[in-house]
């Protein structure tokens, strides 16, 4: 089926929504989603590259780890100021920009020579993966504007973004077994070059209607507080909770926070509205994002270093134990986004939060790494449960909001996100390096070792699959939606909420 050809070949400016038909809407969908899915694979595919990457690169481990929280650090950092300079001076600009740098860094980090220039390579690539995931949400939000086709569209980008989660240690290891780590970063360039060409011909620009004034203090206060509180939380198992250095860290993110706190009530057009978080599902879609994406990185981080360390297998051969996790992930996502789509965020969501809790306790009390048969049991329930959380969170974070904002509202579902998986790995982390000597070494710790060090992680992941069912219960009722009702009156009582913006 050929691609449907734009209004215009020359100059696609800002269009109508009603001005294309459901195919242009398709190709708008799938190249957001081309975006999403690079970005979210760098997320999590390094990971089984690390040690093919120090034997090239003659480093340590703790110096391979800057390659992962560099590119932590500056998305966490940026991704509410793409958010809202999009809304402001155009998503489709802002798109474009950020495919450009995130396919440049991808193309330079293939080429580094040494692990310095990795790192900073590696900023750079974040840089522009900041532009990308929440200003392509915002650009679904706009084209979507049914309420049931929107949440249809959202389960899809639901859909790929935990697919690409679940699938990187995978994806990472055939890579690295058949070509090199290079390719990890190389195979982003054509998806890139693509992507940015579908974006220049098929998507229309969309801006708030109003455009807003930048708030430099309040993203210079954004930008400090989740630096500085990513970096305490990657760098104190290591350097210690009572260091300097980490508390230092931690002082600037209370300040920063609570400076924030303080000063963006007081402006007309605040960074981001607070009021925000007066609706109990958009709270709640916040809250459990966190609890999910920290149940991931805790999952993700330990099952990795189980099957690597512990079971001696190969990078793909541990991608390979994974993928009944990835698989229902596949299949679940998007059962997801049709639950969401004909009976709202709810009925995922108490489906998500028990396939967690269960999961996680099997590890917990029954020791499911030590049988094959328990493990696999293990990995499918947690496989459905992440499969199921994805698309009620995006579609809640993004749905009732103004669209005059909601690429902050996305910036806020996809901050969390990474907050959560950054803080599952730092945590998960501290609890296995507290109960083992070095169980990050590989053959430093046996099978038992490794399930009696372990547990205790486990037993956090249990609380954050009932941190989903609970707080998913009591955000997705009645009572939540109407506080998103009365908080959407509120935000927005000049207009429907959930009327298009495309501005022009």
């Amino acid at each position: 089926m050929p691609l449907p050809r734009p209004a215009s070949w020359s100059k696609p400016s800002e269009e109508s929504v009603e001005e294309f038909g459901p195919r242009r809407r398709k190709v708008i969908l799938g190249t957001c989603c081309m975006s999403l899915l690079i970005v979210s694979l760098d997320a999590t595919v390094l990971n089984v590259a690390l040690p093919s990457m120090q034997r090239d690169l003659d480093t340590t481990v703790a110096g391979l780890q800057w390659t992962l929280d560099a590119y932590t650090l500056v998305i966490a950092s940026l991704l509410m100021l793409a958010g809202s300079t999009a809304d402001r001076v155009g998503r489709r600009r802002v798109f474009k920009t950020g495919l450009v740098i995130f396919t440049l860094g991808s193309l330079l980090c293939s080429l580094a020579p040494n692990l310095e220039s990795l790192v900073a390579f590696r900023a750079l690539q974040a840089i522009g993966g900041s532009m990308l995931n929440p200003v392509a949400l915002s650009i679904v939000t706009n084209t979507f504007t049914d309420p049931r086709e929107r949440a249809r569209a959202i389960g899809i980008w639901g859909g790929v973004f935990g697919i690409s989660m679940a699938a990187g240690p995978l994806i990472g290891g055939l890579l690295v077994e058949t070509i090199s780590w290079r390719a990890i970063f190389l195979i982003n360039v054509p998806i890139g070059i693509a992507a940015y060409l579908l974006t220049w011909r098929y998507v229309p620009e969309s801006r708030a209607a109003k455009p807003r004034r930048p708030d430099p203090v309040g993203q210079l206060l954004v930008m400090a507080t989740l630096g500085t509180l990513t970096y305490a939380i990657i760098e104190a198992p290591a350097a210690g909770w009572t260091s300097p250095l980490i508390l230092s860290a931690i002082g600037v993110t209370v300040c920063s926070l609570t400076g924030l706190l303080l000063y963006e009530p007081r402006r007309a057009e605040p960074l981001i509205d607070l009021r925000f978080f007066r609706s109990a599902p958009f709270s709640g879609a916040t809250v459990i994002a966190v609890c999910a994406f920290a149940a991931l990185g805790g999952f993700l981080f330990m099952n990795t270093l189980y099957l690597q360390n512990v079971r001696d297998l190969s990078a793909l051969g541990a991608g390979l134990y994974i993928l009944p996790m990835a698989a229902l992930v596949l299949v679940c996502a998007p059962l997801s986004g049709r639950l969401v789509g004909s009976y709202g965020a709810r009925v995922p969501l108490l489906i998500a939060g028990p396939a967690l809790t269960v999961s996680g306790l099997l590890f917990a009390v029954f020791e499911a790494e030590t049988h094959l048969g328990s493990l696999f049991v293990g990995y499918v329930l947690f496989g459905i449960g992440f499969g199921m959380v994805n698309a009620p969170i995006t579609n809640t974070a993004v749905a009732g909001m103004p669209l005059a904002q909601s690429g902050v509202a996305a910036a806020v579902a996809s901050t969390s996100r990474q907050i959560g998986q950054t803080l599952g790995v730092a945590v998960i982390g501290a609890v296995l390096a507290a109960g083992a000597a070095s169980p990050t070494r590989r053959g430093a710790v046996d099978q038992a070792g490794f399930v009696v060090a372990s547990r205790p992680a486990w037993w956090i992941i249990t609380g954050l699959g009932v941190g989903v069912l609970v707080i998913g219960a009591l955000t997705s009722g009645e009572w939540a939606r109407g506080t998103a009702r009365r908080n959407a009156r509120r935000l927005e009582p000049a207009s429907e909420p959930g009327s298009p913006d495309s501005g022009s």
